[in-house]
This record gives C-alpha cells, sequence and structure tokens, in this order.
C-alpha cells in the first residue's frame, strides 16, 4: 500500500464511520479497485483507531462527565450510563474473543458479502424510519440488544453506525439519544483491540506489509474526515430521516454484487 493509497483510504474510512453507509465495506471496495491485497486487519485497525480518537473529541464534555461523575462511586444517572455501555460491548468482545479468524477471513472474501450487506443496511435503514419514538432513555435491554447489533456489524458492508442506530430506533430510542450512544459504545472495543494488535507486533511492516508512513497517513487522514463526518452525523440523525442513505446502501449493494458476478 503506497502513501497515497492509504491517504485515500484514510479518508474513506473518515468519512463513512459515522455515516451509514459501512465503513468496512467501502474499504473492502476501495481495497479491490486500487489492487491492494492486505496481510491482515491493520490498516483498518489503524483507521479505526483514528475515528475513535475525532469521536473523543466530539464527545469530550459528555465523556468527561461520565468519568468524573463514575468516580463518586454512587449509581447516578451516569454510572448506569456508564453500566449500559459496558453490557452493549459483551456481543462484540465475544465475537473478537472466539471468531477473530473468521471475521478476517470474511474480510478477503470479495465484494458478493460486501454487496449483501450493504442491501442488508439500506433494509434496516429504511425500516427504522417507520417507528416512532417511545423512549426517553436507553434502558439495559436496549443496550444489550444495540450490542448484538454491533457484533453482527464486524461484517464488512453492515455499517456499525447504521445497525446500531436502526436498532435504537426500532425499539423507540429517541433520535438524539440512540446517536450518543452509538458513538461512545464503540470506544473501548476498538481502542482495546488496537492495543492489542500493537502489543502483538501486527502493526509491523512485516506482519502488516505496509509501510509506518502510509500508516500514519491513513491514521490522519481518518481522523479529519472522521472528525467532520461525526459532526455532520449527529446533526442529520437528530433532523434528518436516513431515507437516502439506505438508498446510497442499495445503490452500491447491488453494484458491489454485479462487479463481484462479473470480474
Amino acid at each position: 500500500m503506497t502513501f497515497l493509497e492509504a491517504l485515500i483510504l484514510g479518508l474513506v474510512q473518515g468519512l463513512t464511520e459515522f455515516l451509514p453507509v459501512s465503513s468496512s465495506g467501502h474499504l473492502a471496495i476501495g481495497k479491490e479497485l486500487l489492487g491492494i491485497e492486505a496481510q491482515n486487519l491493520s490498516f483498518e485497525i489503524v483507521v479505526h483507531a483514528a475515528t475513535v480518537l475525532s469521536t473523543i473529541v466530539a464527545f469530550r464534555k459528555d465523556i468527561l462527565s461520565l468519568i468524573t461523575s463514575s468516580l463518586k462511586l454512587q449509581y447516578n444517572k451516569e454510572s448506569s450510563y456508564i453500566l449500559k455501555i459496558a453490557l452493549s460491548m459483551v456481543p462484540v468482545l465475544i465475537v473478537g474473543l472466539f471468531m477473530k479468524e473468521r471475521v478476517e477471513a470474511i474480510f478477503g472474501s470479495g465484494l458478493l458479502i460486501v454487496g449483501i450487506c450493504l442491501l442488508l443496511t439500506a433494509s434496516l435503514l429504511a425500516l427504522s424510519q417507520y417507528v416512532k419514538a417511545r423512549e426517553n432513555e436507553i434502558k439495559y435491554s436496549n443496550a444489550f440488544l444495540i450490542g448484538v447489533a454491533q457484533a453482527f456489524a464486524v461484517l464488512p458492508g453492515l455499517s456499525r453506525s447504521g445497525a446500531t442506530i436502526s436498532a435504537g430506533l426500532l425499539m423507540g430510542v429517541k433520535r438524539e439519544e440512540i446517536a450518543k450512544f452509538s458513538f461512545l459504545m464503540v470506544l473501548v472495543p476498538i481502542l482495546g483491540e488496537s492495543f492489542l494488535e500493537l502489543i502483538s507486533g501486527g502493526f509491523s511492516t512485516v506482519e502488516s506489509g505496509i509501510n509506518p508512513y502510509s500508516l500514519f497517513a491513513g491514521f490522519i487522514a481518518a481522523f479529519i474526515s472522521g472528525l467532520f463526518a461525526c459532526k455532520v452525523m449527529i446533526s442529520l440523525v437528530k433532523r434528518a430521516r436516513l431515507t437516502g442513505f439506505a438508498i446510497y446502501c442499495a445503490v452500491i449493494g447491488l453494484l458491489s454484487i454485479a462487479y463481484s458476478v462479473l470480474y
């Protein structure tokens, strides 16, 4: 992977991470079009870590408030929120511990799976627009089911933000509540995965096949574009319908399937 290719893919990751269109699916499409064959998921982990950093910057006040309140060791609204986030991490933790190799194999299986998952993302986004909000806050049961949606979204093409936000909307959670929860619940899993990859040496040129300068370029591009996309998505979820994203995912999904069949 060249410096320019890493820069392009970093921008793609950052712009699509928070929009409900599947950043992993777009990375897979980008790699296919650029003819890039990766040895592992190091690049994906690096650019995901960059977008997590942009999430921390965007929600720094909320995160600081949650941390400060949790240090009081009292059960209150903030500590309850942290427990719900922790509960939402359980499904993806199970997938990470027991199914990592299978997930990595799926990422290298071509665009057919990506296309199918993009169509599924489109369906979820479309369906979620027909349920009226009735929950003022996220319950523990909501948190776990949203976590299950996040676990399934490890599949390339199934948007993580799209799956989690749609799951919340289908359960009647208010738009602003599910948008915030969706972005915060991914922080620890991605940072944890990045740390494990770092101590295992997975980011080395020998293991990843990517030089450090390209990884850094991808990281910076993903962080800057991710910070922009995060703010845009928060505004969109609060005020606009997600039907346009559903149509976009359906079109890209069909094109991906067609490409996989023809090429």
